[in-house]
């Protein structure tokens, strides 16, 4: 379909969507859409929707068969903590000092102490909006963002969480992580039982073609088809509740990659990922979409998609919704500092052919010696190789130094291996690319200009540990009590405990559970509840409280220390 007639059937599908919607407010029902995220690990388009021979994946193909299959989506880092970092503030990790993975480790893992980044005050997790609009919101169960997020994010942050908890007609925003495709399954105590041939499978071509290699690729094959079973669950209990029409269904990896030189490489093997959206009623289905699309631009577009204002701080453009950008994007952009012991610092812009890679770091190694990673046989099996001399060529330029600048036909070299920025064919190019980085760069900012530990005291105003958030004040007006919080950019979240349960130990039990069986995860009947009640977002509406109802409040800024819980009790 030419883009025309895409932007007119958009167009077309928002005015009726607004008539409906009009129409059913009158009357008094809540029409707005339902939008579900199925988030898994560390996978790039290995499906059989995106064309992989091997692997079988049928609901997740299905899907695709009724939705929109993007064909060139990327996320913003090749790990998991700085992605899903940008996922959730629809900001560039390095614009907001996430970059380094990761944050909350120990001295084991990285060279400075753990700190939760404080971000600019006016950044939010962007479920809060979608709070302060009437939508319940919950994710089951993995966060990782760099940061510990307020209690305003979520109604519900559990293994238990689940749209089936929300009130009767209550629109929600739920995230559900699968982790079987996570890097940690290929590790030996790990690994499933295998589904997918290691003789069939095909072995990339910077990796020693070796039993364990296939083994490697054959086990993370069947990783997905388990986790692609996992989504089959999940869609059938939307189908069961009646909501699978009315809901926006992102199917999504949180970055490519698990086997080694892929996962945290700024290479298309670790940023490309398969993106799969169910439009409500079907609408687009089968579609196959060329944008370049970056997962800075997932807030925006949920956002868009709600009907709530994208604020204007966010870096991301919409890509669905009433707030579409006008232009689709021409680039996206990508970063790797620090991960867990081992410092490096790579930006990348990639367009819809062209890689331009900037080492500010070309001194050291492509290959970084992490500890965890060589949990992965493969990973073993390599360096064992490397000792003894009996690596191959190509396998062996992983440990060499960098240029300063790379550029890559991914076209004709998918795998980049073949630089270009010495090339005086594509010096044009070069010079195209390197303008949009040193463009991007000046417009988003790099928290990385300052090494982590300055930047950690920055964040900390020289104090030597993370800001305190002033307590919560609450005034009594003739309307209610209203919420105050003296420290810029901090969340209000509050709870009215009614009565005689003002005391009473809310905590609710909750089953057992492994990513295995989402119904293990899940009551069928929504009889399994989150750990804790939800703490509403406070907003600038009046709180009314009944004789004998006891108010409780917290406040916490980004990376601040939360402020001790004032409570509030009317008495009789």
């Amino acid at each position: 379909m030419h883009n025309v007639s895409i932007k007119f059937c958009l167009l077309l599908s928002l005015l009726i969507g607004l008539l409906s919607f009009n129409a059913i407010s009158q009357s008094g029902q809540d029409q707005r859409p339902n939008i579900l995220w199925i988030v898994c690990e560390d996978i790039g388009p290995y499906l059989g929707a995106y064309g992989h021979p091997l692997v079988k994946t049928p609901h997740i193909d299905q899907l695709s068969s009724e939705g929109i299959r993007y064909m060139n989506a990327y996320t913003t880092a090749g790990v998991c903590a700085p992605s899903r970092s940008t996922i959730i503030t629809g900001m560039y990790h390095t614009s907001i000092g996430t970059q380094h993975m990761r944050t909350a480790g120990n001295a084991e893992t990285q060279p400075v102490p753990a700190y939760s980044a404080v971000i600019p005050p006016y950044v939010k997790c962007f479920p809060e909006y979608l709070r302060k609009a009437g939508y319940y919101c919950t994710n089951n169960e993995k966060q990782d963002y760099q940061f510990t997020p307020p209690v305003t994010v979520w109604d519900e942050n559990s293994p238990a969480a689940s749209w089936r908890n929300r009130s009767q007609g209550q629109p929600f925003f739920a995230v559900f992580n699968f982790a079987v495709t996570h890097e940690m399954n290929l590790f030996p105590e790990m690994q499933k039982p295998l589904t997918v041939d290691p003789q069939q499978v095909d072995i990339p071509a910077y990796y020693p073609k070796t039993k364990t290699a296939r083994e490697g690729v054959a086990q993370l094959l069947t990783n997905i088809e388990i986790m692609d079973r996992q989504v089959g669950e999940l869609l059938d209990m939307l189908k069961e509740d009646g909501l699978y029409e009315n809901t926006y269904i992102f199917f999504y990896s949180d970055h490519g990659g698990a086997l080694p030189w892929t996962k945290r490489e700024l290479l298309d093997r670790g940023l490309h990922i398969p993106l799969i959206i169910r439009v409500p009623g079907g609408q687009y289905a089968g579609q196959v979409n060329e944008e370049m699309l970056s997962s800075v631009d997932f807030a925006p577009t949920v956002l868009s998609l709600a009907g709530i204002s994208v604020p204007s701080y966010m870096q991301g453009q919409a890509f669905l919704g009433a707030q579409k950008a006008q232009h689709p994007r021409q680039f996206i952009f990508a970063g790797r500092d620090r991960m867990d012991t081992e410092y490096d610092r790579v930006r990348a812009v990639r367009d819809d052919r062209f890689k331009y890679i900037y080492n500010y770091m070309p001194e050291k190694p492509r290959y970084q010696d992490l500890a965890y990673r060589k949990s992965i046989p493969l990973m073993k099996e390599i360096l064992a190789l490397k000792e003894l001399g009996e690596l191959d060529t190509l396998t062996m330029t992983w440990f060499d130094t960098k240029p300063q600048e790379e550029l890559y036909d991914t076209q004709n070299d998918p795998d980049e291996f073949h630089n270009l920025a010495d090339d005086p064919e594509y010096q044009e190019k070069l010079v195209e690319m390197r303008a949009a980085f040193q463009v991007w760069r000046a417009m988003t900012g790099d928290k990385s200009d300052l090494p982590e530990d300055q930047m950690i005291n920055s964040m900390w105003n020289g104090q030597g540990k993370a800001p305190q958030t002033a307590q919560p004040v609450v005034i009594e007006t003739n309307k209610g009590l209203t919420l105050y919080c003296d420290t810029e950019g901090a969340s209000i979240g509050y709870q009215i405990r009614r009565g005689n349960d003002a005391h009473k130990n809310l905590e609710h039990s909750i089953v057992s559970w492994d990513f295995g069986s989402l119904l293990n995860r899940v009551g069928k009947n929504g009889e399994i509840f989150a750990s804790e009640r939800p703490w509403k977002v406070y907003h600038q509406q009046p709180i009314v409280l009944n004789q004998g109802d006891t108010l409780m409040v917290k406040a916490m800024r980004i990376g601040y220390q939360e402020a001790a819980t004032s409570y509030v009790k009317k008495s009789p």
